[in-house]
């Protein structure tokens, strides 16, 4: 962070902007840059005001709520809380940019290489809130930031929710439909009326690595019909039982499905900015039935992440190699100081 001259003071913190200036979260609250003058360390602090209304209350406190239980190297690390004038502040670890800056800098797309490594470690931060029954449903380029080692960390939990999932990997509890921004929105996200699972977040993934891959928002739907036909556009018409979705929502009465005989497709669309593994990975996390997309158990398992899983296999390795070394070294000075004692 560059040097200001002047910092608002708010308790132990040195705010360097104000929170006018401030980035907007995602969900509410406005952010700023500040420094913790205790530790002398550039932190990122969310302010809240006393008069929200009753909506961003109750997301400030599921926010809340939501960062106290996450802790995972890529979900952007809460440091603490507190009230000040009767505003709530919440304090995490400071990241340069998030990912929309970064796109933002390099406009035709990132290169195949970085893509995974982003791709990788939004993949791993799922994984992480899904493995505990946690949705996260508004991943997009701004929620998503990126530290100076090229780090991603996961942020903004204002939308997230706990969930009880069926057998089929849907939320036991209707949940709202109105979450995603809607260019990140799966098509049961669209279409079903609250019935969804973690699924939705996987496709917002593979709607931002195409945008990662050419610096253009892969659905850039106007509303909520013209959402779903853009999807079709390059994905093909939908299956039967999401049409059906469809008909029945009140909200498209009247309205128009797109049917295509051609659609684009992510080959043609892709094929020179991803390989064909990228691709084949990306269609994975694009299935327009969500119970074949993939998720946090198939995830890693495709050939697109083996690099990773080779490192971390071998890190794994190492791992067992230095705890039978520690054994090994315990069971040693075990018998010298028992030949000692005789």
């Amino acid at each position: 962070m560059e040097k200001v001259l002047h910092f608002a003071k708010i308790n132990h913190l040195w705010v360097k902007n104000s929170f006018n200036e401030g980035k907007k979260g995602a969900a509410t609250g406005k952010i700023a840059g500040a420094m913790n003058k205790e530790t002398g360390k550039y932190v990122a602090i969310k302010k809240f005001k006393e008069t929200e209304d009753e909506l961003v209350q109750k997301t400030m406190k599921r926010e809340l709520k939501m960062l106290q239980q996450l802790k995972h190297e890529n979900i952007v690390e809460f440091q603490e809380s507190f009230t000040y004038k009767g505003d709530l502040f919440l304090v995490f670890e400071y990241c340069e940019k998030n990912l929309l800056e970064v796109l933002e800098e390099s406009p035709d797309g990132l290169s195949p290489k970085l893509i995974k490594s982003f791709v990788y470690q939004m993949c791993k931060a799922l994984a992480y809130m899904h493995k505990n029954n946690m949705i996260h449903r508004d991943i997009k380029p701004e929620n998503l930031l990126i530290d100076e080692n090229l780090n991603l960390k996961l942020c903004d939990f204002g939308f997230a929710r706990k969930v009880k999932l069926n057998k089929n990997n849907n939320n036991v509890n209707e949940m709202t439909d109105y979450v995603a921004t809607r260019w990140y929105r799966s098509p049961e996200l669209l279409l079903s009326g609250g019935i969804y699972g973690p699924d939705v977040d996987y496709w917002a993934v593979g709607c931002i690595m195409g945008e990662l891959a050419d610096g253009n928002p892969m659905f850039p739907g106007e509303n909520e019909t013209d959402q779903i036909n853009c999807i079709i556009k390059v994905l093909g018409n939908l299956p039967e039982s999401l049409v059906n979705m469809f008909y029945k929502n009140p909200i498209y009465e009247e309205k128009e499905l797109l049917h295509v005989s051609k659609p684009e497709s992510l080959e043609r669309r892709y094929m020179g900015k991803l390989g064909p593994t990228a691709i084949d990975f990306m269609k994975g996390l694009l299935q327009l039935d969500p119970k074949k997309r993939l998720n946090s158990d198939t995830v890693f398992k495709h050939k697109y992440f083996a690099c990773f899983m080779n490192e971390e296999q071998k890190e794994k390795e190492k791992e067992k190699e230095k705890v039978k070394e520690n054994e090994k070294n315990k069971e040693k000075e075990k018998i010298t100081n028992e030949i000692k004692n005789d």
